[in-house]
């Protein structure tokens, strides 16, 4: 890519009306050019290992494979790849997910196009840009469990009884119990399941 030469972008999204409307308004200046459109994850994989545009911008929450695990897809593909993931729903854990995966654009669906844009053409200067209040939350939101008090919520999430748990983590009934109810008091719920689906909302498991 040559400084006159328009950055090729691919697109991502399940929401027709926002694609169609992203690919409109990002070429209009002329400093980038669509190379594709899908509407999955799992076609967006696909896809860019085809094109191998200079930036993908990814919806967060596509059905499927979501827009977070396509996009560390790629990095295994591409390392250093340029990546946007827009969300409606910026939580800190996805945040500090993508970072360590080496995404560097994070932006809200709300952004103005012309931030967006902005955006997609200092990711292909090989910049980032994280939207400021997602990046406070990230710093500020973490996890009050510890790797135990997790590893009783993930199992008890799929369903398990507290004597299956045990089994299954190689503890004693009680100890189990034990970790369920600092579990339960640090998510500020009453039952082990409420705990275990607060932790997954928050991105903790």
């Amino acid at each position: 890519m040559t400084g006159k030469q328009p950055v090729q972008v691919m697109l991502a999204d399940d929401e027709r009306l926002i694609r169609t409307a992203l690919a409109t308004l990002l070429p209009l200046d002329g400093t980038i050019a669509i190379s594709g459109e899908v509407s999955n994850g799992r076609s967006a994989v696909d896809e860019f290992t085809r094109r191998r545009p200079d930036v993908v911008i990814l919806d967060l929450d596509m059905p499927g494979l979501d827009g977070l695990h396509a996009a560390i897809q790629m990095l295994q593909i591409v390392p250093g790849q340029a990546v946007l993931l827009l969300t409606r729903h910026a939580r800190p854990g996805v945040l500090r997910t993508a970072l360590e995966n080496g995404i560097r654009g994070f932006l809200g669906k709300d952004a103005d196009p012309d931030e967006i844009t902005a955006a997609v053409l200092r990711l292909a200067k090989g910049g980032r840009v994280i939207d400021p209040s997602v990046a406070a939350k990230a710093v500020t939101d973490v996890s009050p469990l510890t790797e135990r008090e997790k590893d009783v919520l993930r199992v008890t999430g799929d369903g398990y009884s507290v004597r299956d748990i045990a089994k299954i983590l190689h503890l004693s009934p009680g100890t189990v119990r034990n970790y369920l109810s600092f579990a339960i008091q640090k998510t500020g719920h009453t039952t082990r399941h409420d705990a275990a689906r607060h932790a997954r909302n928050n991105d903790w498991l």
